[in-house]
This record gives structure tokens, C-alpha cells and sequence, in this order.
């Protein structure tokens, strides 16, 4: 319908209601001339008179009778109609807070957010990443991730896929300071260790003995608050390091860093999504949550199977040369 008819058949509706053009000119915030130019041009095109005028008022002819009856409940389902979809816009638009760990995140986050935004260009996420743990109530959280046993209590969690602490290194660490073959072999290699910037404590690294999850200590040869720096050290084959499989993985898919112990590596803790009452959500984040909980449960892209957490088992690097004593 073009615009011209729906103001024309607008005027005519609310003119009837209130027996008064200029009354109906001033609801619908136009001139009374534009008011009297529309319903002329629907009489007009209807070629039938639909009010009797007097001086002080104005009443339905039977033409403008059976036209009301017909047209004012459609006009009433499309002004429902229009002020549904405004509704679903503005629930489309504005800032989502999203919280989680800085640590391993940032990619798998990213990527998240880059393909929410291409869906809908009008949210503005408002994304904090921090290791040390907050108040997603204080915070004003939409969304939050949490890597671990679970999140909060008070709040709903969707498991994600299983966090994978895995020890690896490169091969040129490996060629010039061998492979350890048990847990106790650590102590005589060079290891990096995470500095937690919330506490300030080294964390030991996270280890599964039988069926058990324990924590190994290790002396560091290098320490950091930082993955990305951690990872570097490792790539260089300065250190062994204990990295979370999405880390690692597409590193060791490319064979630039290999994982060994893999039968030690813990499977007690795993990435969650995490939110408050879904009634109370607005729509914008109840989208988020669903394509996050779509594009990461379970993701292979983010988890290593055991052909390759064992790839050391059958392609071991070969151990560091002796050099030769001269007689």
C-alpha cells in the first residue's frame, strides 16, 4: 500500500472516531489541510462521499460505515504489525556485555563476536576479558565464559567443550634436551609456568595421576601472566610448556609443537557459557548465548583427539647428541 492511502485511510479512520477532522489532523500530528487533502483523495478514488458535513460536525455515510467496518481491524493488525517489528529492532540493537578469562579466549571470542555483528550490525559488544574472577551481578554481565570445574553459583552454565591442559613442546626443544618419559622427568627439564595475574602466584601445572587430578610443581625456567608469551617461548624451543589444547592445537596439527604425557592430561574441567534468567534476558543476548552454545559445544576445531595428543607415541623426536670426547 502506498504511503499516500495509508495516511488516507488513517485520516478517515481516526476522523470518524473522533467526529472531527481537525481533531483527527492534530492525533496524527499533521495539518489540517494535509487531513482534508487526504480524505479528499480517498473519496476521491473511491469515487463515493463517506461523511455528511455540517458547520460543527461530521457523520459516516453508509459507504463511509461499511468502509470502517472492513478496514479499521486490518489498519489496527498492521500498526500491531509495525510496532512488533520496531520492537524486535530496538531489542536487536544497543550494548551487550560480555565478560570472560583473557587466557586462551580471545580467539575463540573473537571470531564469536565478528559473526554476531555481521548478523546484527546495530549490537555494540562491550567485551571484558579478565583473568581474576568478578561479580557478573556488579559487572552487569549479558554473557560470561568461564574456563574450570563451573561458574558461579546463582547463575545458568552450558557446558562448552572440555579444557585440555597439554604438555608439548617443539621439536628443536626436544632435539637439543630430550623427551621426558614420566611425570618425574619434568624436574630435570626446562619448563614455563603461569604467573596468575589475580593472585600473583606461579600455578603449578595441572596433571591427572590414575584417576586422580593433581597439581605438578614445577621450577620455571621462564614465567609470564601472559599465554601469547608463554606460547612464543615454547614455539622457539626454549621451554616445555602446559598449554590449554585450543592453544595448542593448531599448532601441533602443523607439527611445530609436539604434545608428550598426553596420558596425563587432566579431563576434569571444561569452557562454559554462562547467564542469568533467560525470561529476564533481553533478546540480543539470548541470540549471543545461542550461537555460542551452536558454534563451540563440542567444536573439533577447539579439541584434539587422541590420534593427535599421541602423535609423539609413533613420530618421537629423536634424542640430543652426545658430543664426542677426544682421546
Amino acid at each position: 500500500m502506498a504511503i499516500n492511502e495509508l495516511r488516507s485511510i488513517s485520516t478517515f479512520i481516526k476522523a470518524a472516531e473522533l467526529g472531527s477532522l481537525r481533531k483527527a489532523a492534530h492525533a496524527l500530528s499533521i495539518s489540517p489541510q494535509a487531513a482534508s487533502k487526504a480524505l479528499a483523495q480517498l473519496e476521491a478514488h473511491l469515487n463515493a462521499r463517506l461523511f455528511h458535513r455540517t458547520t460543527r460536525v461530521m457523520s459516516l455515510t453508509d459507504a463511509g460505515q461499511r468502509l470502517l467496518e472492513d478496514v479499521q481491524p486490518a489498519l489496527l493488525g498492521m500498526q500491531r504489525a509495525l510496532q512488533n517489528a520496531q520492537t524486535a529492532k530496538d531489542e536487536f540493537a544497543g550494548p551487550l556485555r560480555i565478560t570472560g578469562p583473557r587466557t586462551t579466549l580471545q580467539p575463540i571470542l573473537w571470531r564469536l563476536v565478528e559473526e554476531f555483528c555481521e548478523q546484527y550490525p546495530d549490537i555494540q559488544p562491550d567485551v571484558l576479558l579478565d583473568d581474576r574472577v568478578g561479580n557478573w551481578v556488579e559487572d552487569r554481565v549479558d554473557v560470561g565464559f568461564w574456563l574450570g570445574l563451573s561458574p558461579h553459583e546463582g547463575v545458568i552454565a552450558r557446558k562448552l567443550f572440555p579444557l585440555q591442559m597439554v604438555i608439548c613442546g617443539a621439536p628443536a626443544y626436544f632435539q637439543r634436551y630430550g623427551v621426558p618419559d614420566s611425570l618425574a622427568a619434568l624436574t630435570s627439564h626446562r619448563c614455563s609456568a603461569f604467573r596468575h595475574p589475580g593472585t600473583g602466584k606461579v600455578a603449578p601445572w595441572h596433571v591427572k595421576l590414575g584417576d586422580q587430578a593433581v597439581d605438578q610443581p614445577v621450577v620455571p625456567a621462564i614465567c609470564s601472566n601472559d599465554e601469547v608469551f608463554e606460547l612464543q617461548a615454547v614455539l622457539a624451543g626454549k621451554v616445555l610448556g602446559q598449554l590449554a589444547g585450543v592453544t595448542a592445537a593448531p599448532y601441533i596439527r602443523s607439527g611445530q609443537l609436539v604434545p608428550v604425557l598426553a596420558e596425563h592430561m587432566p579431563d576434569f574441567a571444561s569452557y562454559f557459557v554462562y547467564f542469568g534468567s533467560r525470561t529476564s534476558q533481553p533478546a540480543r543476548a539470548r541470540a549471543f548465548i545461542d550461537l555460542a552454545v551452536q558454534r563451540l559445544t563440542n567444536n573439533p576445531e577447539y579439541v584434539l583427539n587422541d590420534k593427535e595428543l599421541h602423535r609423539s607415541g609413533h613420530k618421537r623426536p629423536p634424542k640430543p647428541r652426545r658430543a664426542s670426547r677426544r682421546s
